[in-house]
């Protein structure tokens, strides 16, 4: 059975949906994010995973984002932003061997089974 890292949201209905989607089919490693926050170069290397824009990593609708002026800014500032506000991470993150995908839509997740 795959063992996948889900950085979870439990206030998030996304989040949610896409634990529901792997509970029964992995063992899931559940990480609340926004307890136990990834640092910066943890989310370097789970960026590298995603083969994606580092700015599709983040929720550019938080008022953080704006507050924080990060429309423009360098992969640097926003891995920086990200380590230091955890609720700008775009949840979910479902992370399993050497591979990861962001739960939008919930059914992203199932990819790496």
């Amino acid at each position: 059975m795959a063992v996948i890292t889900l950085w979870h949201n439990p206030r998030c209905a996304k989040s949610r949906a896409a634990l529901a989607l792997l509970e029964g089919r992995a063992e899931v490693q559940v990480r609340r994010y926004l307890e136990d926050a990834p640092d910066e170069a943890e989310l370097r290397r789970v960026h590298a995973l995603l083969t994606r824009p580092v700015a599709e990593m983040l929720r550019r609708g938080k008022a953080e984002f704006r507050d924080l002026a990060l429309a423009g800014a360098n992969d640097d500032a926003l891995f920086a932003a990200m380590a230091a506000h955890p609720r700008l991470i775009e949840r979910p993150v479902a992370i399993a061997a050497g591979r990861a995908v962001i739960g939008r839509p919930p059914e992203a997740v199932l990819a790496l089974l």
